[in-house]
């Protein structure tokens, strides 16, 4: 998982933060740019989320006496090609669910500098703000391994390309850029989506659009933001500088 992370979130910060850095600048969702000292702390808090990301699994997958009790299998065969596939949206929407409810619970006065501090000192987050929480946010965010496992049978490539796309959706909701086209949230497939401008105004507020990958409990809830619309019209009309 470390090196598929540091692939995906550095390919990314290649590409938007040093290659076309002055090109996409007017398209940056904050104009302002991280200071290093935010990325160096970011990549640190990263590397101790991976490690106990890299340890649910260690105990929960491959340690036979405990993934006995699991519902993995280990043959595709077994559920067939269309369980296989089937069960990807059902794993995105279980997920979706476990991070916002998580997710606000941490914005409780009571639990924020302990879990939740750490995250959103990225007030303006780069790619390598995708993993950067505190060890005890870490745990709890690695929980959903374990919910899965008990709760819908899973091949190991389930998990596998699952992570994967995690690893892309968060890197682009702490992109900096929005990648969905101008109108999109206002679609009938979009407004139920989270998008990065959705997530960054989380970042920059600490208040609303609580989501992972869509923001459906976020509508169900009223915890939309109120100026996200207006936000992500003005973001997405900017145009690129053409000097």
């Amino acid at each position: 998982m470390s090196a598929r992370y540091f692939l995906v979130a550095g390919i990314a910060f290649l590409v938007f933060y040093l290659l076309l850095r002055n090109t996409l600048a007017n398209k940056k969702i904050q104009q302002r740019f991280p200071k290093y000292s935010d990325y160096l702390r970011e990549i640190g808090y990263s590397i101790i989320t991976l490690f106990i990301f890299a340890t649910v699994p260690l105990i929960f997958i491959h340690t036979e006496a405990v993934s006995k009790y699991t519902l993995l299998y280990r043959d595709i065969e077994e559920k067939g090609w269309f369980y296989f596939w089937g069960v990807f949206p059902v794993m995105l929407l279980i997920h979706d669910t476990y991070f916002y409810w998580m997710h606000r619970l941490m914005h409780h006065k009571s639990l924020f500098k302990l879990f939740h501090l750490v995250h959103h000192k990225s007030t303006n987050p780069s790619p390598w703000a995708a993993y950067a929480f505190h060890p005890l946010e870490a745990i709890v965010e690695a929980g959903i391994l374990v919910v899965f496992l008990f709760t819908l049978p899973m091949h190991q490539l389930n998990f596998f390309i699952f992570f994967i796309f995690m690893i892309i959706y968060n890197v682009y909701g702490h992109l900096g850029w929005e990648l969905y086209p101008k109108g999109f949230h206002k679609t009938k497939i979009g407004r139920w989506i989270n998008t990065s401008i959705a997530h960054n105004q989380h970042h920059h507020y600490f208040k609303g659009n609580y989501g992972l990958y869509f923001l459906i409990w976020d509508r169900i809830m009223g915890t939309v933001r109120e100026d996200y619309d207006e936000h992500y019209e003005q973001v997405s009309s900017r145009r690129l500088h053409t000097t």
